[in-house]
């Protein structure tokens, strides 16, 4: 049986990164460091260095994973629903 890789914080932020895109990162989270000439390099010296925005982050991380919604913005006209 294969060992699964460990999740690092570089691996989270890349998948979130393609996930939502920077645009949508700092929709959800607001930090300079998506919003302001973003990079993976930059993003991870900040996160690495604030716990608060790391733990936002991992908790963005795993709700992404457990396959929560991936636009939360309101709906300019809502979903028609039944027939």
């Amino acid at each position: 049986m294969l060992a699964a890789s460990p999740v690092t914080l570089e691996n989270m932020l890349t998948e979130l990164q393609a996930h939502y895109g920077w645009d949508g990162l700092a929709s959800r989270i607001d930090i300079r460091c998506f919003s302001q000439d973003p990079s993976i390099k930059s993003s991870l010296v900040f996160l690495r260095r604030t716990p608060w925005a790391r733990a936002r982050v991992e908790a963005l991380f795993v709700q992404m994973k457990a396959g929560g919604p991936r636009d939360e913005r309101p709906r300019l006209f809502s979903k028609k629903t039944g027939g």
